[in-house]
């Protein structure tokens, strides 16, 4: 059965972000996902998770200055020592958490370089943060975000990150498969996902229009989500949407998993 994880920067946010923990296992959730945990220190979320017996399964890599536009910087060859450090701020982080997963954000365009230069600084820096996990045995992923919601960023589409993920060649960097963001580009949810079922490690879902419920919009997500299961997914799903109204009133859609993931 499809197991589904909060995500707390999106989720329960009618309650400050330290106490969204005990509102998602309260709401039948076994684990969760966040952005960006980093205004909040490590030992104060790994006590958060204790306490209410939550898994964590992913958190971003620290962005940059997101109020600047900024979104990570695998793809920049101008900013190779910062993302050498934020991989280090990361792993501190996921280590007194219990983290196995980290995104590494790609980045916005900037500068002169060409695709390919940025490609080939992904890549680098990519197995460096291999490298740097795998005594760990954490992973990084990368997820293509689609150019109506992040413009200017360098991984749009899945086909590209599987090429990406290929020319690293490691088992610790994987594919984050977003249906939103793959329904806003290309289309093809489950196609797109036997193409590159051993590249996937983590799928998020949010309905689209709007990245709301998931039973809004044009995602089929009760098909989708059973089809995941049918293929032998055995990752978790990731509840990355903004709830139209209170998360609790909008939780129904989810009722059939959180139950089976409770029994």
């Amino acid at each position: 059965m499809t197991k589904l994880a909060a995500n707390l920067s999106t989720m329960f946010c009618e309650v400050p972000f330290l106490e969204r923990f005990e509102r998602a296992a309260r709401a039948g959730f076994s684990a969760v996902e966040f952005q960006f945990p980093y205004e909040f220190s490590a030992r104060d979320v790994a006590g958060e998770l204790k306490r209410n017996r939550l898994e964590i399964v992913l958190f971003n890599m620290p962005p940059g200055d997101l109020a600047a536009g900024e979104r990570g910087h695998a793809s920049l060859p101008e900013a190779r020592e910062r993302f050498a450090e934020s991989i280090g701020i990361a792993l501190d982080y996921a280590r007194t958490i219990g983290c196995r997963q980290l995104h590494c954000m790609a980045g916005v365009l900037s500068g002169d370089a060409s695709m390919d230069e940025r490609e080939d600084t992904f890549v680098d820096n990519l197995l460096h943060a291999a490298r740097v996990l795998a005594p760990h045995g954490i992973r990084a992923l990368i997820e293509p975000l689609n150019p109506y919601d992040t413009p200017n960023y360098f991984l749009t589409s899945v086909d590209q990150a599987a090429g990406i993920v290929r020319r690293v060649e490691s088992d610790q960097v994987r594919i984050q498969y977003d249906l939103y963001h793959q329904s806003r580009t290309r289309g093809e949810l489950l196609a797109t996902f036997d193409r590159y079922r051993d590249l996937i490690a983590h799928v998020q879902i949010a309905g689209n229009p709007g990245r709301h419920e998931p039973d809004s919009g044009e995602i089929d997500y009760r098909f989708v989500l059973k089809a995941l299961d049918a293929r032998g997914y055995e990752g978790f799903v990731g509840c990355e949407y903004v709830p139209a109204g209170t998360t609790e009133d909008g939780l129904g859609w989810a009722w059939e998993w959180l139950q089976a993931g409770a029994s």
